[in-house]
């Protein structure tokens, strides 16, 4: 065999031995990034599953339906206060948490969870009171609004008194009725922000106990004036 020979099977032995190198190292290379990719998919959806929490979910369920009661509550002060000052506060009150319901009501859509409270959920909320703001009552379901209390009174019940009241009688009781109502948004909002995971719930959240707060203070001051 001749010299040219020999350097054309040695040449020709290389490009298949570099050939099948290139074959395992693309398929080792195909399985990682199989792999990576299926690491990747496992990644985005453990991060999907992880986007919003059992607390997220009462969270916006409950405040949905305390914001309701609230609006309800700013509507009739809207028509009986006699104060201005009364008048403008439930206004603010009514225009505030009108949109606040329908940004929650969307999260627990996409989340595909029921707009409504879910009594197996079990987000306990008892322990949670605050003055003149009974929130023992959602021990069994975490979500029963109707164990919810303002100075003694369901929801109903303040409705109904305020109903019965006029001019100054109506600005004093709504105030104080609102003032605990507001306690009880902040101490669920306070809840959420230590057991939520949802960044746009415990943003929301946040925004609630700071606007809230400065609400009840104000109220204060006007009852203080009255």
């Amino acid at each position: 065999m001749t010299r040219s020979t020999h350097r054309l099977l040695a040449g020709a032995t290389a490009l298949v031995v570099a050939a099948g190198l290139a074959a395992c190292g693309g398929s080792d290379g195909g399985a990682g990034a199989a792999s990576g990719a299926a690491s990747g998919a496992d990644g985005a959806t453990a991060s999907a599953g992880a986007t919003h929490a059992a607390a997220d979910v009462a969270f916006a369920q409950m405040m949905v339906v305390h914001h309701e009661g609230a609006i309800d509550m700013a509507d009739l002060a809207v028509e009986r206060a006699g104060s201005e000052d009364v008048r403008a506060l439930a206004g603010r009150i009514s225009a505030a948490q009108g949109p606040e319901i329908a940004t929650m009501t969307g999260w627990l859509e996409a989340w595909g969870e029921d707009v409504s409270a879910d009594a197996e959920a079990g987000h306990d909320m008892e322990g949670h009171d605050t003055e003149g703001h009974d929130m023992e009552g959602h021990g069994g379901s975490g979500h029963d609004m109707a164990g919810m209390t303002m100075d003694g009174l369901t929801q109903e019940e303040a409705m109904a008194e305020l109903e019965g009241l006029e001019g100054a009688a109506f600005d004093r009781r709504f105030l104080e009725l609102m003032v605990a109502h507001h306690e009880g948004a902040v101490t669920m909002a306070e809840q959420e922000l230590e057991e939520g995971r949802a960044p746009e719930a415990t943003e929301l959240a946040g925004r609630v106990v700071e606007d809230q707060t400065a609400e009840i203070a104000q109220m204060r001051e006007l009852l203080a004036g009255l």
